[in-house]
């Protein structure tokens, strides 16, 4: 707490408690103050601080301010789109809230306790702040359950379709927030959407191979680049129908997109074996490791996809790799890239290292909400 992390684990609690997202005073040995928190009494993060001045008080007024600097923030950062992230949670000193803005529209998972306790409150703030009136909430992550809290998800202001569109980059992209992965997109790759198809464009890529393709961002991406045939894996069917339906909604020709309905390793093999090989490729597979005690096997995991895809890779291709998960590291994660070229035989060139869209900010004191990296890999 002395460098102001705003986390507070179970085993540094020595005594006091308090009901579910109520705001405690927290004192080091000693009796010195160190933060006002939110208590989660279920939780292995018992407290999650909101503040780390002992004048402020935690109020309304208070989380009014937090809620209209976040946004102010995102205003400042002339970010190229309308799909933007608001409030990355302890990054904006809102700790377990999490509000994308699609459009006209907010969507936000109150995923603490403390959140919890203040959603009223929080939710006019939002609304205030953006003078936005749609407000559907997503509060039905697994990591609720950590917290004591069920998952719920509905409208909490305005009402009406939950299907919406944004354009980023000059792309357009339909989702429904009620149904999508988090809060209906991933916004936090972006940037990396953008330089995926700067390097399309740079190689003049015409076998792309986009691996958890999702609803097709990458795939949009390679198409802008002039990619002339795109395959696209994913498990899931509506996923994938989504993804086809971005690709006709920018312009492009269906017939020069694939979409495969398929387990990503199962069909990596299966493309190894046929002799395929392909330009620039795409892994951004979900969540392996959410913490450090699954690393070990998340990296196992990691290092086969990668070792299979860099075999797909041709000379001079490129490959972009990700892993989301926050308990494999930045350096973990180049070693285990590393460790699939050489098992593979395959070498390359590191030539980027990408991270989160910068509307997804960590901060100095909180390096734990670095949670997406990637690597950009020109094979030799």
């Amino acid at each position: 707490m002395l460098r102001r992390h705003p986390w507070i684990f179970d085993s540094a609690v020595a005594k006091g408690g308090a009901d579910p997202g109520e705001t405690v005073r927290v004192e080091g040995h000693d009796g010195r103050f160190l933060a006002w928190a939110a208590y989660s009494p279920a939780s292995k993060i018992r407290a999650r601080a909101w503040s780390f001045t002992e004048t402020e008080r935690i109020d309304a007024d208070f989380l009014q301010r937090r809620c209209a600097e976040a946004v102010a923030m995102r205003t400042r950062l002339a970010v190229e789109s309308d799909g933007v992230r608001l409030v990355h949670g302890e990054s904006d000193g809102l700790p377990g809230l999490i509000v994308d803005r699609y459009g006209n529209t907010l969507v936000a998972q109150f995923l603490s306790a403390g959140a919890e306790r203040w959603k009223k409150v929080l939710a006019d703030a939002l609304l205030q702040a953006t003078g936005l009136g749609r407000l559907y909430e997503r509060s039905d992550a697994s990591s609720r359950g950590l917290e004591g809290l069920p998952e719920v998800a509905g409208w909490l202001a305005g009402e009406g379709p939950t299907e919406v569109s944004i354009t980023e980059h000059g792309w357009k992209f339909a989702l429904d927030v009620a149904t999508g992965h988090k809060t209906g997109f991933y916004l936090d790759q972006r940037e990396s959407r953008a330089r995926f198809a700067a390097w399309t464009r740079r190689l003049g890529a015409q076998r792309v191979l986009n691996c958890y393709c999702y609803t097709g961002g990458f795939t949009v991406a390679a198409m802008a680049g002039g990619a002339g045939e795109v395959t696209s894996i994913d498990s899931s069917g509506p996923a994938l129908e989504r993804a086809r339906a971005n690709v006709l909604l920018n312009g492009f020709d269906a017939a020069h997109a694939e979409f495969v309905d398929a387990d990503v390793n199962t069909m990596l093999r299966r493309y190894g074996e046929a002799g395929r090989q392909f330009d620039a490729i795409v892994l951004d597979p979900p969540k392996l490791a959410p913490t450090v005690a699954h690393a070990e096997r998340a990296a196992r995991a990691y290092k086969d996809i990668n070792r299979l895809a860099l075999k797909l890779l041709a000379p001079g291709g490129v490959l972009f790799t990700f892993s989301c998960s926050g308990g494999i590291s930045p350096d973990l994660f180049h070693k285990i890239v590393g460790s699939a070229g050489t098992d593979s035989g395959v070498d390359g060139y590191i030539v980027d290292r990408l991270g989160a869209a910068p509307d997804h900010p960590m901060t100095l004191a909180f390096p734990e909400g670095e949670y997406l990296k990637g690597l950009v890999v020109v094979r030799k």
